[in-house]
């Protein structure tokens, strides 16, 4: 059924699109394939059509009116002209449905190509490569070309989680979606009811912002600890959206980048990177551990245990008693 409507609709557009005079509707009913299969050629202006014609002729025009509606909201621009005589038609002028022409130089080329390589671990990857030969075949030099063997470097954003595709339709469609999240202190999921805004990756990590529900406040959500399916609803939002969400520095607060002070912490030989590159300064202690100092602030001790065994807080106290006590309703379950 989907593709049957699709072959409809473009048969529809190449139509208004390939006319230079407006169609009438009888016109186009007999035109199209998919029309005169359904309802058949029309009464053709008979002065007494049966009960039959007339429902055939209802039903057509509900779902020409619909295919017109949908042909407008994917971005066709369908003109609807009366006539001298008061007959309507329709036709969509080639001028006001062509887009500009592209014109890029090589750096801005060379800048969307990496932003499709971005993508080549994601499901937007045969999106973005698709986009990227429509670009090409406008006559967009190849982006490759602009640093083509001057980096051994590639960008890469994974997007891993079975949440990060139904996740971003929902923001993208403006559903709430419904799912079971685990916190770091806690070892059992909570259901949650959000209202998506925005998803953004963060030092490997995909976050999404959104408002609870459930609380009434917005919140940030990682991927990686929403379990189970991911269920939209087909209900609207309760809550307005921010023009701009700050879903990195609420992020960043809540793992302790906004430093106030700071805190002296083991580390496990070859593990703990992320906090390597934070430290302030660095001691060899033997024995395969290493002291750190870095920066302390709001949100460090859900941070430090996600690194369980390899991490060991020496200091302050209060930092120590909070990852001690997260690590045993963990344990707890």
């Amino acid at each position: 059924m989907a593709i049957a409507k699709a072959e409809r609709l473009m048969n529809l557009a190449l139509c208004l699109l390939g006319t230079r005079r407006p169609l009438s509707k009888r016109e186009l009913r007999t035109s199209i394939e998919a029309y005169l299969e359904a309802f058949g050629p029309g009464n053709g202006g008979a002065s007494a059509p049966s009960d039959t014609a007339t429902g055939s002729e209802d039903a057509f025009n509900r779902m020409f009116e619909r295919d017109k509606d949908d042909l407008r909201e994917l971005g066709l621009i369908i003109e609807t002209v009366e006539s001298v005589e008061g007959d309507i038609g329709y036709l969509a002028r080639r001028d006001s449905n062509r887009l500009p022409p592209i014109t890029l130089d090589v750096e801005e080329a060379a800048a969307l190509g990496v932003a499709a390589k971005v993508w080549q671990q994601a499901r937007l990857a045969g999106a973005a490569s698709g986009a990227l030969q429509k670009l090409r075949a406008a006559g967009m030099p190849l982006a490759e070309d602009a640093y083509e063997g001057h980096s051994a470097l590639e960008p890469r954003i994974p997007a891993h989680e079975a949440a990060f595709e139904p996740l971003m339709l929902a923001a993208r469609d403006r559903r709430p979606v419904t799912f079971d999240y685990r916190k770091a202190n806690s070892a059992r999921a909570e259901q949650r009811q959000v209202e998506p805004w925005t998803l953004e990756c963060w030092r490997g990590h995909w976050y999404l912002a959104g408002w609870d529900r459930d609380r009434g406040a917005e919140r940030v959500f990682r991927l990686s600890r929403i379990t189970g399916r991911v269920r939209s609803r087909g209900i609207p939002f309760t809550a307005p959206v921010p023009d701009h969400v700050t879903v990195r520095e609420t992020v960043e607060t809540w793992a302790g980048e906004n430093a106030t002070g700071t805190a002296l912490i083991k580390v496990r030989a070859g593990h703990g990177y992320p906090l390597r590159a934070r430290a302030i300064a660095t001691r060899d202690l033997g024995d395969g551990w290493d002291e750190l100092e870095i920066p302390s602030g709001h949100g460090l001790d859900a941070w430090l245990v996600e690194f369980g065994p390899d991490v060991i807080v020496l200091g302050p106290a209060e930092l120590r008693a909070d990852v001690i006590d997260r690590l045993r309703a963990v344990a707890k379950g």
